[in-house]
């Protein structure tokens, strides 16, 4: 397969490999005393790192009276996208970091990432081409003041620099990143490298996260650890309008983000509730003002003619929770203001969704996962009008919407370890009311991913 070749040649032609993207330094329960008697593991000075991963989806015809500019294409489908991964990071000072990622990126998703708004490749850019391109994802400076209460190592990790620490500690990062990194994490539902594929499961789908075409925004954010506790805080550029691949270049157009954590023990084992909120502040169109134009004109609804600065609120809980050797449990809610149209992410008004991961060390394969979701989406009844009159949102549009209803999604998977840091994963979707449209699916989206850190 050409998707693969590529992905074996750009993965010969660099070196080294890492774990998981994240900015954020994964926080364990505190020391025992025997780990607080070992010596410190060696700081590193610097790091190079890199990941690769295939994914290739088809879905088979399924029922469709009609269709849309922003639908799921109602016969066969396959999509096929690739992505690598450069990640450098050097130590320029005490509890200093920079790093930056260099990204390529190649193929389509089905469908062009069009057709529901819980999507079936979180890993796949909104911005599809037929040769592959590279920009600059990530490019960040993160520094830690560690505050005291006992030490606690900080392991190597992509995006992350081996060093020692304290459990204690203040983080600011800032720079060039994807909001996502820090906000909203989840042990069991948050890498589609790794992990679910599905929009609504890497995180709370309604969680409508500044960002441009390709998940990645400028932007600073302040993380201060103490106990069990954390609490972040965040702001971040918006894109120029909904759902571009360009940012505000002065900030005008902004998004907050707030985020509290409290670690738990559930019978010893480890587990977190956290519990966020965004505003967002920029020109954004009202639903039913849309449809109120659309009517006067007798053309389509656009929410691109009745913008207006106004400011949308949203709020998510995320819990996760070992119950038993390598079995996990994780669930989410999430609301946004539905008056508006989503701005960046998904067009998701309320959610639900709760799965469970399993490590295939329970039947002797350590590195293997099994793992099963489902996830419950919902628009306003306001953006359920819009559609009806013809509008469009950031992924959806039959058309029309005269049977509107819930979209619900379930996804498995099981992840296959292959050699020490090579993955393939089968994959399998099944959506319910795509697009929140009773007339047309289900559609079951079968996924072949290779997934390469070495």
């Amino acid at each position: 397969m050409r998707a693969v070749a590529m992905l074996v040649a750009w993965a010969a032609l660099l070196t080294a490999a890492g774990a998981p993207s994240v900015l954020r330094a994964e926080e364990g329960p505190p020391p025992t005393a025997d780990q607080q008697a070992q010596p410190p593991a060696p700081p590193e000075r610097w790091a190079v790192h890199v990941q690769a991963t295939d994914i290739l989806q088809y879905y088979p015809p399924f029922h469709s009276p009609y269709q849309g500019e922003h639908s799921f294409l109602p016969q066969g489908t396959w999509g096929n996208t690739v992505d690598v991964t450069l990640y450098a990071g050097v130590k320029p000072w005490s509890g200093g970091e920079i790093w930056g990622n260099l990204e390529m990126y190649q193929g389509y998703a089905p469908s062009n990432t069009l057709g529901a708004a819980g999507y079936v490749n979180g890993d796949g850019a909104k911005v599809g081409r037929a040769h592959p391109y590279a920009r600059i994802a990530r490019l960040f400076v993160r520094q830690t003041f560690d505050l005291g209460r006992g030490p606690q190592d900080r392991d190597s990790d992509l995006n992350r620099l081996a060093s020692p620490g304290t459990h204690d500690r203040l983080v600011i990062t800032a720079g060039k990143l994807n909001a996502t990194d820090i906000f909203d994490t989840n042990r069991y539902a948050h890498d589609p490298r790794q992990d679910f594929l599905n929009w609504s499961l890497i995180t709370t789908g309604s969680f409508d996260y500044a960002a441009d075409a390709w998940g990645y925004t400028y932007g600073a954010a302040v993380e201060n650890y103490r106990g069990d506790w954390a609490w972040r805080a965040g702001v971040f550029d918006l894109s120029i309008v909904p759902n571009n691949a360009t940012l505000t270049p002065d900030f005008s157009q902004f998004q907050l983000i707030g985020e509290v954590e409290k670690r738990t023990e559930f019978g010893g084992r480890p587990g977190a509730i956290r519990v966020g909120g965004f505003i967002t502040r920029g020109r954004m169109g009202r639903y039913d003002d849309a449809v109120s134009l659309a009517l006067a004109t007798g053309g389509p609804a656009d929410t691109a003619d009745v913008r207006r600065y106004r400011s949308r609120p949203g709020v998510y809980l995320n819990v996760e929770q070992e119950v038993a050797d390598g079995i996990g449990l994780f669930g989410r809610l999430g609301w946004s203001d539905g008056q508006y149209e989503a701005y960046e992410y998904t067009d998701i008004d309320s959610t639900v969704q709760a799965g469970v991961s399993i490590s295939g060390q329970r039947w002797n394969r350590k590195d293997d996962t099994a793992a099963l979701a489902f996830a419950v989406n919902q628009l306003s009844a306001a953006g359920h009008r819009y559609l009806n009159a013809g509008g469009l949102g950031i992924l959806i549009g039959d058309g029309r919407l005269p049977h509107p209803g819930t979209e619900d999604i379930v996804e498995g998977y099981y992840s296959l370890s292959l050699l020490k840091g090579l993955t393939f994963s089968l994959d399998n979707q099944v959506i319910v009311n795509p697009a929140y449209n009773r007339d047309r699916g289900p559609v079951n989206v079968v996924s072949l991913r290779l997934h390469l850190e070495h």
